[in-house]
């Protein structure tokens, strides 16, 4: 089959890893890139030989044959962007977080649904190498049934030095890195029937929160999930950004991630471990390996998927129960109560 002809909306920071991600995968061909302001779709083009730039979306869609766009903008533009590819009967592919609210997101899924095109979510942090890892052990069975885990993403990283912009979000880092987290710990471990959060600011110069703290009741076996965030840009006696680390306690036995991708199980018959290292590409900084070879993994996954040959696992369905959760949590933080998701879904 000739490769999948694709467009890239957006040309800023992340567009270059997105592309570069790409091209590790030889079913897909980039030949457009539209950014508002044009100088920088022409300088990411020249860089990865694309042929075409615009700075019209619309115009890119009406004038090119792609098989999907992928959306690399700011999230306040991912709705009109994604409701005009669905009016072209365009798949798309949207960063995340997918809207800055739920409804938004809703409808978004909506319009992808009535034009009968694909909307997948780039919710890449799943694809980790490690995070792959722990969820194959989990599932094979190996510490048995979970009964408590915890999922920690705390960093004293400066992520507000590199990006400044970040200090004018009124809600950040459940919309930043919960979207990440929270679809981490439903992949681990399944739906979520409570929840309770609690936020913290410890910046005082930014307006939305740097440290969060959620608490759920998870899957079938109702196993408590803690998960905690944090650039709180302290000093930190672990510092491994930006490593997930985890910690799962089971009937038969205990899991954890810990840091430098160290993957220790341990049952009755003792305790082993081993490094689970992620890929390197020479495109990506040595310091992300974990987060930009996941790119890769998670491009994969939707292309089999525009491809007709699988179903993807981060559709604009299913990252509808993770941005319920990022919702509910600040909801929670608001009015410092636990809310039964169980209840609000069989409400709604």
């Amino acid at each position: 089959m000739p490769p999948l002809r694709f467009a890239i909306f957006g040309a800023g920071f992340w567009s270059q890893y997105q592309l570069a991600a790409w091209r590790e995968l030889k079913e897909v061909q980039c030949v457009a890139i539209y950014n508002r302001t044009i100088a920088k779709a022409d300088a990411l083009a020249k860089r990865f030989n694309v042929p075409r730039t615009y700075a019209d979306p619309e115009e890119l869609l009406r004038r090119e044959q792609i098989d999907f766009v992928d959306i690399i903008t700011d999230v306040d533009s991912h709705g009109a962007l994604v409701h005009l590819s669905a009016k072209h009967k365009i798949p798309v592919i949207c960063q995340k977080p997918l809207a800055p609210t739920l409804p938004e997101a809703e409808r978004m899924v909506d319009a992808c649904r009535k034009a009968g095109v694909p909307l997948l979510v780039h919710e890449n942090w799943r694809w980790q190498a490690p995070i792959r890892a722990v969820h194959n052990l989990l599932n094979g069975g190996a510490i048995g049934v979970p009964f408590r885990a915890r999922i920690d993403m705390i960093s004293g990283f400066p992520v507000f030095k590199n990006q400044p912009f970040l200090k004018e979000l009124p809600q950040f880092i459940l919309t930043d890195l919960g979207t990440h987290i929270l679809d981490v710990a439903r992949f681990l471990f399944g739906e979520v029937s409570s929840l309770y959060c609690h936020t913290s600011r410890v910046h005082p110069d930014i307006k939305g929160e740097d440290v969060a703290t959620v608490m759920m009741k998870m899957g079938s076996s109702q196993t408590t999930v803690l998960c905690e965030m944090a650039y709180a840009e302290n000093p930190l006696e672990r510092e491994v950004f930006p490593q997930t680390l985890i910690f799962i306690e089971g009937d038969k036995g205990s899991l954890e991630l810990a840091p430098d991708y160290d993957l220790r199980l341990t049952t009755a018959a003792g305790s082993t471990r081993k490094r689970v290292a992620p890929a390197h590409y020479p495109w990506a900084d040595p310091a992300y390996d974990v987060v930009q070879s996941s790119i890769v993994m998670c491009h994969a996954d939707m292309l089999r998927a525009l491809s007709g040959a699988a179903s993807a696992e981060t559709t604009g369905e299913d990252n509808l129960k993770t941005l319920q959760l990022v919702f509910a949590a600040y909801d929670s933080a608001a009015r410092d109560q636990a809310i039964c998701l169980t209840a609000r879904n069989s409400a709604a």
